[in-house]
């Protein structure tokens, strides 16, 4: 394998060249080479500022006779020409071939089910990189599997370096450039490790619905009845938290696909969020960032004490840790699973009115599952001074590349075939907005989720809320009524209406853009029009 990927991009005779580098060599290099250090417990620190997140406005897609008609153009994707593309390419080849230090390539797999696996290969220039591509991709098996050159994705990584925007006509220095035709990304002067994991999950998503495989925004867990729970969510919103909690074992907690075999993960490892991380809600990521191994990005450290500052945010609120899912003491080690018992909807609604738990209709599931909805918190963005409605489609809008109605349509037969049950759960506040209530506290939520997973009794009697039209159990094990009923935590109760009323234009508002859909997908949106 290695001779093959050389071979392709003029890179045998590279002296300093490491392949398949095992992690405790990428992270001496980290530290040699000034780009990382260690924490007190071993995890590798490393800053990528200036840039903390995704570059979603720095992204291009090849737009071709392949991407014309299957790629959604209007979910603000820029467009690139082949020709423009050639020209990032030589850029990067160029790059590599005449770099004097080390270059560090990998061969790994995206996708627990071996049917319907990626093979993927990374150059980059970055160690730390490498170790993350490590983390959350898959070992690649030569004697299991094999795989034609032609048919792998390549990601050419160029963390440090810039490009001239005028040249490249590109809209800054750096630049997240896919060819699908040449199964290539190329990644440019950004060294924030998530974009390398997004652009080949992205790559998935356009990919499996042609095997009618329904890719997911979502953690995954099982139980010990061998039911599974998959965890639909934006950022924030739990699913890290929640497919990881205790008593279950996680098949993944960010990526997966869904088949008439069932559920597999796409990936090797976490990718966690720490901001306020703390051991009595979430001992066992908290373990994880204090192992060896473990990548710790933009995260406030102490080299003096050599200790970590989960709250912190003066580097960016979006820390992050990459670790390998063992080191998760429950998971399950095949990461696949049956068919999903339950799908949860996890949404932080920072406006304070919806339910903590609603049982979803046919329609709603799928009016829901295509509004992808959450909230940005006052603070969190320059000018944002309130909570903002966030509408982000099949809850990762950025990364599902074809139309909308492809994934409704893969998740709604999946849901009637298997009689799935679709649950929507707000992880965010009650008693008001915020800043006025408080977040729905983990236990709370945690204590819903596993009601649910336990099994609800036949005769649980829901009411129907006035406002969203939603489905609401009148009582829930171990749950307080007061939580199950958001107006009844308000002190003020026309405030509640009026900020409900608002929600539900929101939600109007943002449906107004899908055309075509199934006349009983609209009836499930807000009763209040």
């Amino acid at each position: 394998m290695s001779g093959q990927i050389l071979e392709k991009y003029n890179l045998v005779n590279k002296s300093k060249l490491t392949y398949n580098a095992d992690n405790a060599y990428l992270i001496d290099k980290a530290v040699a080479n000034k780009q990382g250090t260690l924490s007190g417990h071993g995890a590798l620190m490393v800053d990528s500022t200036p840039n903390t997140g995704r570059s979603a406005k720095d992204k291009y897609m090849v737009r071709n006779a392949t991407t014309e008609n299957t790629i959604d153009w209007s979910h603000d994707v820029n467009t690139y020409t082949e020709d423009q593309f050639h020209m990032v390419r030589e850029f990067a080849l160029n790059f590599f071939q005449s770099y004097e230090e080390e270059i560090f390539v990998s061969t790994r797999c995206v996708g627990a089910d071996p049917k319907h696996h990626l093979v993927t290969n990374l150059f980059t220039v970055g160690p730390q990189h490498n170790l993350f591509f490590n983390h959350m991709f898959r070992p690649f098996d030569e004697d299991k599997y094999t795989i034609n050159i032609d048919e792998q994705f390549t990601v050419l990584h160029l963390p440090f370096e810039k490009i001239d925007k005028n040249k490249f006509g590109t809209k800054s220095d750096k630049g997240v450039f896919i060819n699908l035709d040449l199964k290539e990304v190329i990644v440019i002067g950004t060294a924030y490790a998530g974009e390398i994991k997004k652009s080949i999950f992205s790559i998935m998503n356009y990919i499996l619905p042609e095997k009618n495989i329904l890719p997911m925004h979502s953690g995954a867990n099982i139980d010990n009845k061998g039911d599974v729970s998959v965890f639909f969510g934006l950022s924030g919103t739990g699913k890290t938290t929640l497919s990881t909690d205790e008593g279950t074992k996680l098949i993944g907690d960010d990526e997966h696909g869904l088949s008439d075999s069932g559920i597999f993960n796409f990936e090797n490892g976490c990718y966690a969020k720490t901001f306020e991380l703390k051991e009595e809600s979430e001992p066992d990521i908290y373990k994880a960032c204090h192992s060896f191994g473990t990548m710790i990005e933009n995260v406030k450290y102490d080299e003096a004490s050599k200790t970590i500052d989960f709250s912190d945010k003066s580097i960016t609120e979006n820390g992050r840790a990459s670790y390998p899912l063992t080191a998760i003491s429950h998971i399950k080690d095949d990461s696949c699973g049956p068919i999903p018992k339950d799908i949860f909807f996890l949404t932080a609604d920072a406006f304070g009115v919806l339910p903590p738990v609603s049982k979803l209709s046919y329609e709603q599931s799928m009016y829901y599952f295509l509004s992808g909805y959450t909230a940005k918190l006052a603070g969190t963005e320059i000018g944002v001074t309130e909570p903002v409605a966030t509408f982000s489609t099949c809850f990762g809008g950025p990364f599902m590349m074809r139309n909308p109605n492809e994934y409704a349509k893969l998740l709604g037969n999946y849901v009637k075939k298997y009689n799935i049950n679709v649950w929507l759960i707000n992880t965010g506040w009650t008693g008001g907005v915020y800043g006025v209530g408080h977040r729905f506290p983990i236990k709370i939520t945690r204590e819903i989720i596993r009601a649910i997973q336990a099994g609800l009794p036949e005769n649980t009697e829901y009411e129907t809320e006035e406002f969203f039209g939603l489905n609401i159990p009148t009582s829930l094990a171990k749950v307080e009524n007061k939580y199950l009923h958001p107006m009844e935590t308000w002190a003020n109760k026309d405030d509640y209406k009026a900020k409900a009323t608002d929600l539900c234009q929101m939600f109007n508002k943002n449906f107004e853009k899908y055309q075509g859909l199934d006349a009983e997908i609209y009836e499930g949106g807000p009763l209040i029009k």
